[in-house]
């Protein structure tokens, strides 16, 4: 019998294709600023609690001040990409939703503590107030709610424990157990935090107002995180990979009735490569001391392509997972009204640039406001 709901009636209003570029795009750019804050509010509560010299606290303030704009970023930016994933996996994405419904209903007033606590951090740095354990609190609830997120999406893909979840919970009140790719999954998510943590202080390095000492302090330590996480990042994707189900690697790899898959295998393949390059740049910037504004921007390339491969990779795993157990996602009635998806996409890149713009704003204000200073 089949495991899932049955399929919605009512056909996608856009082609499956679209939806799921439009997915891994949007999720892309979550991921980017959810790294920023696991591993900048990570950051700026080491150098408030153990850096030993003045440019230690300039640098956790400066971290610190710019976190409650990330997470703003943050939620925004998580809207679409689960919209996007309703629609296309709704049917076992809803399940396992209620399946650990109290923590699913839980992570949005989480969010709003986490929230009120990055404003606490901050404000009690630039009081010169000891800050470091609110800071703690934000960051561990924050990862709290990561993990809850990666429970939920591999939850999704194991149809074969919602039985046994429903019969000892009906309120959701129990989290899955027995899943080994959720340690992998989520360690990948927490280490990779600092190593994008760690490219935003080389950016933050060549374009900030920071004094010359200030810079190769900020270059060297953001470097240095970034290429020493980036070692433990890529150890825990390949851990995550190879705990992967053989039919997801196979179909990865393109093999039997998964060919259309191995995209994303390649894609696996240049995350690697990919994390590498930011080890090197971390490397060349942080045992060099190197300020340099081009180091920056490459670190901010990487970071970026680094999330979309991983994303890439990310949803072959869960559509070869889902096609083993009988859910296609491919498999859609789609009634395309191309008028309205065109006026959508019109919209899709004006907000990007919008967003685009705004960041830049809130760089220009940042950088006048720490002049001023």
């Amino acid at each position: 019998m089949n495991a899932y709901p049955a399929v919605d009636p009512i056909p996608l209003p856009a082609p499956v294709w679209l939806l799921k570029l439009l997915h891994i795009v949007t999720l892309s750019l979550h991921f980017v600023a959810v790294e920023m804050l696991l591993g900048g509010l990570l950051l700026a509560i080491l150098l408030s609690l153990f850096g030993k010299s003045a440019n230690s606290l300039v640098t956790a303030r400066a971290l610190a001040r710019r976190l409650t704009v990330v997470m703003t970023f943050v939620i925004n930016l998580a809207v679409p990409p689960l919209l996007f994933a309703q629609v296309l996996y709704g049917r076992a994405l809803y399940t396992s939703s209620v399946l650990i419904g109290l923590y699913w209903i839980a992570i949005v007033p989480t969010l709003m503590l986490v929230y009120w606590l990055l404003y606490k951090f901050t404000a009690r740095l630039e009081a010169g107030k000891s800050a470091w354990w609110v800071g703690l609190m934000a960051w561990l609830l924050a990862g709290g709610v990561a993990r809850m997120l990666s429970t939920n999406m591999t939850l999704m893909l194991r149809p074969e424990s919602w039985r046994g979840m429903y019969s000892a919970s009906a309120m959701g009140a129990y989290l899955p157990t027995g899943d080994p790719t959720l340690e992998p999954r989520w360690l990948l998510m927490m280490a990779g935090g600092l190593v994008i943590g760690g490219l935003w202080l080389v950016y933050l390095a060549g374009r900030s107002t920071f004094t010359a000492e200030e810079k190769k302090f900020v270059a060297g330590v953001g470097g240095k995180v970034a290429a020493g996480f980036g070692i433990v990042y890529l150890a825990a994707g390949l851990w995550a990979a190879s705990v992967q189900p053989e039919a997801v690697k196979a179909g990865l790899a393109g093999h039997a009735v998964y060919p259309a898959y191995k995209f994303a295998g390649f894609a696996g393949y240049g995350w690697i490569a990919l994390v590498v390059v930011a080890v090197v740049v971390g490397a060349i910037a942080g045992f060099g001391k190197i300020s340099a504004g081009w180091l920056g921007w490459a670190g901010v390339l990487v970071a970026v392509l680094v999330e979309i491969m991983l994303t890439v990779y990310r949803d072959g795993v869960r559509d070869v997972t889902l096609l083993s157990k009988g859910y296609d996602v491919w498999d859609r009635a789609v009634v395309t009204n191309w008028s309205v998806v065109g006026l959508f996409l019109v919209l899709f890149v004006a907000s990007l640039g919008v967003v685009g713009w705004l960041v830049s704003v809130v760089a220009r204000a940042q950088k006048t406001m720490e002049g001023a200073a």
